[in-house]
């Protein structure tokens, strides 16, 4: 009955609770139900307590001296976030090597189309707000939330060829790669280059480690974490990365190669056949030795660099992402003067930039590439799907809340992009999944 029991429980919540947590469109599921929880507090009565938790400060005591004192909203920006940033590092490294970008002529469409997709909306928040205190903010509309894009395009299922699938994930792939190179070259102030020297010295350390053959896994989190973020954190330069650095040193190659695992499990396979079972539901302990080794040979068979991946990417997508939605989706519109909407086009040019400037960008890529011999596209890829993969890049949600954040100092200035990019990330979502709904399979 015990087991029968178990078994329901298993089959009723536990199954389906793993298989949402793998399929690709559930974090974009998640993260917007935590947008919209946090719209909820920021416009509710309990939005004063909402706020103050998130100004509310805390760190360490050395000396009589307060230590990394910050806010709770300055802890998941540059703490959560730094591995959000992390596992982007371990995923463009595995890219690079491995996937959609280790040959760049393969991907010459897709990368030009990320590039153009980042400079058009850049340039169109310029031509609004050039020459104003606000044009810090023209890296707002550069970004892609690819957790929110693809989960609109995986909603559409069968009806969207793989070419289109795999070309917006490695735009959104370069994306990132992109945004990290603005935010640490435009979005970095009052460097410290003491911290920076020492943060630089535990990167080499990381880098030495790898070269030696080391493929312990602590060892890279204690000196990436207690050295490398550590030291960037107090170095003016944003924390998050350092993350990215530090998953560049990451060993992408195992202890053993795949024919050795293999011979060995096929071994290891057979002494569990041989070994003399029991009548009981425990094992004996010959079969318990036999099933260490084949889990340490799985572990040695395994990068670190996937291993770590493949062990934060869920912690990462249904922790620190919605942890992040929440603590920084929180627009109140209740106390809004929307006069302030009028007084300077911050909301306008990201939101242009965003929802004209990626769809307009991208399809001239794909253009440009086409007409000097540089790329082409498969028959799959209609100028419909084009367009509407350019309106799911407009989904800008994540990573351009992010730069928000490093842009401006001002709360208006904040509402008001955080105005902009909900709206064109709403619309662009719903434009994209109407036209890629609409297109015909042929």
């Amino acid at each position: 009955m015990r087991k029968r029991y178990q078994k329901q429980i298993e089959h009723r919540l536990l199954l389906p609770i793993l298989q949402f947590t793998q399929r690709e469109k559930s974090s974009g599921i998640v993260l917007a139900v935590f947008v919209v929880l946090a719209l909820l507090l920021a416009n509710s009565p309990l939005r004063s307590d909402y706020l103050h938790f998130l100004e509310h400060h805390f760190g360490f005591i050395v000396d009589g001296k307060s230590v990394l004192n910050f806010s709770v909203a300055h802890w998941i920006n540059d703490g959560l976030m730094s591995m959000f940033f992390f596992v982007v590092g371990l995923e463009l490294k595995r890219e690079f090597i491995g996937g959609e970008l280790r040959d760049l002529r393969k991907v010459t469409l897709p990368v030009a189309a990320a590039v153009f997709g980042m400079l058009v909306p850049a340039l169109i928040y310029l031509l609004f707000n050039l020459g104003t205190p606000f044009s810090h903010g023209w890296g707002i509309p550069m970004a892609t939330d690819i957790a929110f894009a693809l989960a609109v395009l995986y909603m559409l299922g069968d009806r969207i060829p793989v070419s289109a699938k795999v070309f917006l994930t490695t735009l959104a792939i370069v994306d990132d790669l992109g945004s990290v190179v603005v935010i640490a070259l435009f979005y970095t102030s009052n460097i410290s280059f003491s911290s920076l020297a020492l943060g630089i010295l535990f990167l080499g350390i990381m880098f030495a480690g790898n070269r030696l053959g080391i493929k312990n896994v602590w060892f890279y989190g204690l000196i990436g974490i207690g050295g490398v973020w550590l030291s960037f954190l107090t170095s003016g330069i944003h924390a998050t990365i350092s993350a990215v650095l530090a998953a560049m040193v990451i060993p992408a190659d195992s202890r053993i190669s795949e024919a050795t695992f293999i011979a060995r499990i096929h071994k290891l396979t057979r002494q569990f056949e041989q070994a003399e079972p029991n009548d009981v539901r425990t094992l004996e302990p010959e079969q318990l030795d036999i099933l260490t080794r084949v889990k340490a040979d799985s572990m040695q068979a395994t990068p670190p660099l996937q291993r770590l991946e493949h062990a934060l990417h869920p912690f990462v997508s249904f922790v620190v992402m919605p942890i992040f939605a929440l603590s920084n989706a929180g627009v109140s519109f209740v106390d809004m003067d929307f006069s302030t909407l009028r007084a300077n086009h911050v909301a306008l040019g990201v939101m242009a930039g965003l929802l004209l400037g990626k769809p307009i960008g991208i399809a001239f890529a794909v253009w440009l590439m086409e007409k000097l011999g540089l790329g082409r596209r498969s028959h799959s890829m209609t100028w419909r799907i084009i367009i509407g993969l350019g309106f799911l890049a407009s989904i800008g949600f994540t990573m351009s809340m992010f730069v928000t954040m490093l842009a401006f100092n001002s709360p208006e200035s904040v509402i008001q992009s955080k105005v902009g990019i909900f709206a064109a990330s709403i619309i662009g979502g719903i434009a994209g999944y109407l036209l890629l709904k609409k297109n015909p399979k042929s």
